[in-house]
């Protein structure tokens, strides 16, 4: 092995800072002076809160919209035929049922709840509108459902200490014109001794995929020009280092443009190991992908 490539001679400790690419929709950062005051974050925030989050949302809106509307309902207690005088949950079933155009068992007989029926009429229009455009727009957004293998190696390979890791495609269709990017994001000071966080590319083996279907074993050759050289786990863990992976490529079934990120400490950094072997073929010649021992790694 190049002996300018130094693998852990024993265990050490875990890295104590936080990743600077966050595994899924998660932030790391703590982001101090936001302007509040802007509303075109709402919609990214609208997009990405999780599913069961999104409905408790909506559902919100729309009670209290009809809560809104209800309690103007209750400024005239005798503007609703056949609703009890001054029952909240009488006016706030009639709000229901005009929002929603359906046949309403109450009816506004003063002009005061008229007009407020035809206020809540629009407001109706647009709230149903809203919904249909957010629900469809987290509908129709492209994801991507790659998976990284959860450690990286450093073999030799051409006689060439070499970083690799796996990527694979859950979905089992074709990403066409696949790249990956791979990056060395470490904390560095410069002769003047102002510390700023670097990026370095990680040149590549192979940096494209026309077709990307079955899995993809990333290779960066670790020689003297590489940013890795001569670099230890422990080196890497005083540099706060941690390798950035982005990989984008066209969905054949949306034929739109998908992206995964990944991210690699030093600590999932596995010197002298090799991963399993996942790919087979039947007898019938097809191919298959084992993701149960994705991430497996065994002695070189």
């Amino acid at each position: 092995m190049n002996e300018n490539v130094k693998p852990p001679n024993q265990p050490h400790q875990a890295p104590r800072y936080s990743r600077y690419v966050a595994p899924g929709r998660a932030r790391r950062a703590v982001i101090k002076g936001q302007d509040r005051g802007r509303y075109t974050d709402f919609y990214h925030l609208v997009l990405n809160a999780p599913w069961w989050v999104f409905f408790l949302e909506l559902v919100g809106v729309f009670v209290g919209l009809n809560a809104v509307f209800a309690s103007l309902y209750l400024l005239d207690p005798g503007g609703l035929e056949h609703a009890r005088p001054g029952s909240f949950w009488d006016a706030f079933l009639f709000s229901v049922q005009t929002v929603g155009s359906v046949n309403t068992v109450a009816v506004a007989k003063s002009s005061y709840a008229n007009i407020l029926v035809s206020i809540e009429a629009f407001f109706g229009i647009l709230t149903i509108a809203f919904f249909s455009g957010i629900i469809f727009a987290r509908f129709a957004r492209p994801s991507a459902r790659v998976v990284f293998s959860k450690v990286a190696i450093v073999i030799p390979f051409d006689d060439v200490p070499t970083l690799m890791f796996r990527a694979a495609n859950q979905r089992g269709n074709q990403i066409f014109d696949a790249s990956v990017t791979v990056s060395l994001a470490r904390q560095g000071v410069s002769k003047e001794g102002i510390a700023m966080r670097r990026f370095e590319e990680l040149p590549l083996v192979r940096a494209r995929s026309p077709l990307f279907a079955l899995s993809w074993t990333v290779m960066h050759r670790i020689d003297e020009t590489s940013p890795l050289y001569g670099h230890s786990i422990d080196s890497l863990l005083e540099q706060q280092a941690e390798i950035v992976v982005l990989l984008s490529g066209r969905d054949e079934t949306v034929a739109d443009i998908i992206y995964a990120r990944h991210s690699y400490l030093p600590d999932e950094i596995r010197w002298q190991e090799r991963f399993v072997d996942v790919l087979t073929i039947t007898p019938e010649g097809r191919r298959i992908v084992n993701l149960r021992r994705f991430h497996d790694t065994e002695p070189f």
